[in-house]
């Protein structure tokens, strides 16, 4: 059932806001997630301080992680040994209010008021209350947030309370360490929801308090990764705290007063916290929580510091949709989503839930090259450059585990937080060797957008060399000349170790092409180079001529399709049969040959994409909260207009209408990713990496305009949509003179600072393929059918 979109009473349209203006409980784990503040290194989850314990309350710090030993059932060399998660570190953001011996709280006491917000504009999360005390006061609380972007380690908070009348005013601010230790329990058959560790994480290493200021820091027991926070209390008058405890678990600074009528209570809590590595050193808490302290901020300075943040932030990501006030807030959601997953990262990878929560374990996937480097590169390149400078971090790593897969070269792990491969399920996880191309891919669209010659000749060229190695290795010429690549998995998780599954080949075939033509390199022999491009000229791509259809892998058209009468509730499919099951039929999780044909766009004719599109958008459960997106943006290509649409609203209203029914564990910032590429690839049109930027705008029909802004070689390119025309204008850079862009085959060239108006006719409305519904399951010649 949808949240958000179907409950505007409570959840009023605002473009610039999430507003929650009434509380159900059953929603708490959800709300937690929906109004979380995050950096991309420091996150915490929107848990509301008067409705108990929360969820899944908690922090994290992006890469802070404990190890264990994977215990494998059955045993096989090469298996994942090592397991990562993503840590709670000790949570700063709660607090208890006790107004004449009353506890505040929602499930309990008289609420008059409530209104939960959090503001994209300046990056704050508010919670305001009006309560009815037992005393018979009226008072009302606000509860303010925000994390810092300077000093990425600092969050604020300001707890207000106002009465009608003098009460008694009992506040207590808490650090709790939760060891991890979430309060429900993960179900034991969904890989997505967060695991959970059986011994204490955190061990103590420096417990210091007095006079409302903490000084903490501990120690994870395997990974041996420190943490430490400083935290310090202001209130408006010369009151001293009441008390301040510090303990192992619990650390609280506590203030006892009375506020007379009509006065105002005030309390900042400004919060730092600091990681370090392992340390041998007599003192490895008290010089971490001494950094974190040196850290510490007002909390007004955060404040200012967030919104000065998004002020900047928005100038550039924004993206602007006409005459939908509804998707413009969605879109608005996720764009924030976006900047809280990645702003200040820094050279470091991006989990899967950002730093909103623990599902996926924190742990990277090819997530990030595919579905978050096209927004970091046009909208913060740096932060681009920095994924992929920890890819190149993790080559040595890389390099190993090729050798003990057998491949030359190097093999990035499927799921990692340390570069190790933490994915214990081999056929789902390592026999993803795509995420080698997403890689090389994402390396080389951050070169073509921002020519930036250091990372060309030095980083670029390194990954794109090693994964070529790798590719070369794994694959081989056949008997029919062909390249082929075997035993792999795909995007689409429902068919797993195939035989030259097509994303993978045509994602390999483009790796090897770039890394051909890399020069100056003395470790690359001319014939290795040879060997790439052969292998790049002949690499097979199945396809199916009884349909006319390229075919998802070399068996794929042979395989049982799917019973499609199987209850809705059987949903994902993953949760309900087993893979053996899954496998042997024709049935998608996700976007796959369709993905494969969006981002080499190039390779395929438009006649292909479209027989692609119908023949696979039915079977596609869309399982895979990567799926809508993708799916949306091939539609609004092949001029399925309403179909785009469909794909593109489901996609917008993943988490905030909770529709996988796990945002409880984390926003699925992949899918906010292609939020971004659904508007700028799919209703506008965009598509890069050849001699200069392409559009063919599709915009909805029932949509007033859309605009956005691209950075594009040093140059901050803004981009007008309506229904007859794209207008294009181009801001001026360092150096920087005129710039091409193709629109439908005509080129236009751009000036600074001129507005270039481009009419358009409308986009031509495509008529779907209609295929048998039952068709011969054995004897269809399978063909590689090479160069498209």
């Amino acid at each position: 059932m949808a949240l958000i979109s179907s409950d505007r009473q409570r959840f009023p349209c605002d473009p610039w806001k999430l507003v929650e203006a009434s509380h159900r409980p059953d929603d708490d784990g959800t709300l937690e997630t929906l109004m979380a503040l995050g950096n991309g290194h420091l996150g915490t989850r929107g848990s509301h301080a008067f409705s108990g314990p929360g969820v899944l309350p908690g922090t994290f710090i992006n890469g802070f992680y404990e190890t264990w030993d994977i215990q494998h059932a059955e045993n096989a060399f090469g298996f994942a040994r090592t397991g990562q998660r993503i840590v709670y570190v000790p949570d700063a953001s709660n607090f208890t209010v006790i107004i004449d011996g009353e506890h505040l709280q929602l499930a309990e006491s008289t609420v008059l008021d409530y209104r939960q917000s959090i503001d994209f504009a300046t990056g704050v999360h508010e919670s305001a209350i009006v309560w009815e005390a037992r005393s018979g006061a009226k008072v009302t609380t606000v509860l303010r947030r925000a994390v810092g972007f300077q000093s990425r380690g600092s969050l604020g908070i300001e707890l207000t309370i106002l009465a009608d009348q003098e009460v008694y005013v009992d506040v207590t601010s808490a650090v709790v360490d939760r060891q991890d230790q979430p309060a429900t329990e993960p179900s034991l058959n969904d890989p997505r929801r967060p695991g959970r560790h059986a011994d204490r994480i955190l061990q103590p290493l420096y417990l210091e308090g007095s006079g409302g200021a903490l000084d903490l820091a501990w120690e994870t027991a395997s990974s041996h990764q420190r943490v430490a926070l400083a935290v310090r209390h202001q209130i408006n008058s010369e009151e001293q705290p009441f008390e301040t405890l510090v303990a192992e678990d619990v650390s609280t600074v506590r203030y006892v007063l009375a506020l007379e009528e009509g006065g105002t209570f005030r309390l900042e809590k400004s919060v730092s916290y600091a990681v370090g590595g392992e340390s041998n050193a007599e003192d490895r808490g008290e010089v971490l929580a001494a950094e974190a302290g040196a850290a510490l901020l007002d909390v007004e300075a955060i404040f200012a510091d967030s919104a000065d943040h998004y002020r900047r932030y928005w100038d550039v990501a924004d993206i602007v949709i006409g005459g939908q006030p509804e998707l413009q807030q969605a879109v608005r959601w996720n764009l924030f989503q976006l900047a809280q997953a990645t702003a200040r990262a820094g050279v470091s990878g991006i989990p899967a839930k950002g730093v909103t929560g623990a599902g996926y374990e924190g742990h990277y996937f090819w997530d990030q090259e595919i579905y978050l480097l096209p927004y970091l590169t046009y909208t913060n390149p740096l932060a681009a450059r920095q994924v992929l400078e920890s890819r190149h971090q993790m080559l040595p790593t890389a390099r190993r585990r090729a050798a003990e897969l057998s491949v030359d070269g190097a093999l990035f792990a499927w799921r990692t937080i340390n570069g190790l491969e933490a994915s214990a399920y081999y056929a789902a996880g390592t026999a993803q060797f795509h995420i080698a191309a997403a890689i090389a891919f994402a390396a080389n669209r951050y070169e073509w957008a921002t020519e930036d010659p250091a990372f060309r000749d030095e980083i670029g060229a390194d990954l794109l060399i090693e994964t070529a190695r790798m590719w070369a290795s794994l694959g081989f010429f056949g008997k029919d000349g062909m390249f082929h690549i075997h035993g792999v998995t795909g995007p689409d998780e429902y068919t797993a170790v195939v035989n030259d599954n097509l994303y993978t080949n045509v994602m390999a075939r483009f790796n090897l092409r770039k890394a051909a033509a890399v020069r100056g390199r003395p470790d690359v022999t001319e014939r290795e180079q040879q060997v790439w491009q052969q292998a790049a000229d002949r690499m097979c791509l199945p396809y199916d001529t009884h349909l006319e259809v390229f075919s998802q892998d070399a068996d794929f058209m042979t395989l049982e399709p799917w019973d499609w009468t199987t209850p809705r509730d059987k949903y994902p499919l993953l949760l309900h049969f087993h893979p053996l099951v899954i496998y042997r039929h024709q049935v998608l999780k996700q976007a796959d040959t369709v993905l494969a044909m969006f981002l080499q766009w190039r390779d395929f004719t438009p006649k292909e994409k479209q027989r692609a599109f119908d023949f696979y958008d039915p079977i596609t459960t869309g399982d895979s909260t990567l799926s809508a997106c993708v799916q949306g943006i091939m539609a609004a290509e092949v001029g399925y207009g309403q179909t785009a649409l469909k794909h593109f609203t489901e996609a917008v209203f993943i988490d905030l209408d909770n529709t996988h029914a796990n945002t409880v564990d984390g926003v699925h910032i992949a899918s906010a990713g292609g939020i971004w590429s659904s508007l700028v690839c799919g209703f506008a049109g965009m598509r890069d990496q050849a001699e200069m930027l392409h559009f063919d705008p599709r915009l909805p029909a029932n949509w007033d305009s859309l605009s956005f802004k691209l950075n594009v070689r040093g140059a901050l390119l803004s981009v007008s949509l309506a229904s007859d025309s794209i207008t294009f204008n181009l801001q001026d850079g360092h150096e920087f003179g005129r710039l091409a862009v193709d629109v439908r085959g005509t080129t236009v060239q751009l000036s600074p600072d001129e507005d270039v108006k481009v009419a358009l006719d409308p986009a031509p409305v495509a008529t779907r393929a209609v295929f048998p519904s039952s068709f011969p399951t054995t004897g269809i010649p399978i063909i590689g059918k090479g160069l498209s």
